[in-house]
């Protein structure tokens, strides 16, 4: 896999809730806090979109997608002046993949996607993006259109197996909205995302997530950059944010967490995977970069997922 497909499936993202809004005449909404990411995309008319502790409300228009990964509660509005009523209270009842209308509908239709991701792993993403992200260029909105238009008719004609061909059109939603951003943020912001657009600096990054394990030194991650090793390390450094082996240390640590919770191995057989001669060099560097050794995240882990699964 690509560097983006191989972060995204160690972040396990899943689409698990789709639906749309169908709202008439003067109208606001108000969503809590939530884990995860919210997707808001207009099919038609506008509105406003206001996130707390952002400053000014977002306006949306027809084919306007928006990415809200910070967690923090949020308001779309006709106006945004107006008291909203409680989202979640409005759209109770209502299953995966159904319609919500309010006031008749008419004015303001959307759809509201959200979607889960590991939580071990989520701040690798969820950090480097901004409390909105917003996509209103319309060469990018074209290339969302379809997959906009085919979600719409898939919850309005509702035939068996919509659910989960709508939540796989949001999920492909999401990504493009990240390549968008992550092309457009490459010259003024560092992080790994924004890095995958520079193709010296992408290939050294797949090198590394493609074997872990391999030995690595700045000299043999430069060469397969194609650049000296001094230029090299600057150019990482510059554009994802850390030096080249402390990136790698903490996708080892990344792969590393996912396996103590999944895989049932024990530590010597991780570490061996992620590139280390001991286990006691494996453990070290995991408390450094997790804060806990590994037998205790695994055992911590495992239990609060048995828990989840009693319940």
């Amino acid at each position: 896999m690509d560097s983006l497909s191989d972060v995204l499936s160690l972040l396990k993202i899943r689409s698990y809730m789709v639906r749309a809004i169908d709202t008439g005449g003067d109208w606001s909404v108000r969503f809590g806090s939530h884990r995860g990411i919210k997707l808001f995309a207009v099919i038609s008319g506008e509105g406003w979109l206001s996130v707390d502790g952002v400053e000014g409300a977002v306006r949306m228009g027809s084919g306007d997608c928006l990415l809200l990964p910070s967690g923090r509660a949020f308001q779309a509005a006709s106006d945004p002046a107006l008291p909203p009523v409680d989202g979640e209270a409005l759209l109770s009842g209502l299953t995966d993949g159904e319609i919500a209308r309010w006031n008749g509908g008419g004015s303001c239709l959307a759809i509201a996607g959200h979607f889960d991701l590991a939580e071990e792993n989520a701040a690798m993403l969820l950090t480097m993006l901004p409390p909105i992200l917003h996509i209103r260029r319309e060469q990018d909105k074209q290339v969302l259109r379809w997959c906009l238009e085919r979600t719409m008719k898939e919850l309005q004609e509702a035939q068996p197996g919509h659910t989960l061909i709508a939540q796989q059109l949001t999920l492909t939603m999401l990504v493009q909205i990240l390549r968008t951003f992550m092309a457009e943020g490459v010259a003024s912001r560092p992080g790994w995302l924004f890095a995958l657009a520079d193709k010296q600096i992408s290939r050294s990054l797949q090198a590394m997530h493609a074997v872990p394990g391999r030995q690595w030194t700045l000299a043999t991650l430069a060469q397969e950059a194609g650049m000296s090793r001094t230029g090299f390390a600057v150019a990482f450094k510059r554009l994802v944010g850390v030096a080249p082996i402390e990136y790698l240390t903490r996708w080892r640590m990344m792969l590393a967490r996912e396996r103590l919770l999944t895989s049932g191995e024990g530590v010597a057989g991780i570490a061996e995977q992620v590139g280390y001669d001991s286990e006691s060099a494996f453990s070290t560097a995991f408390k450094r970069v997790v804060g806990c050794s590994p037998r205790r995240y695994a055992s911590v882990g495992k239990a609060k997922k048995q828990e989840l699964f009693v319940m």
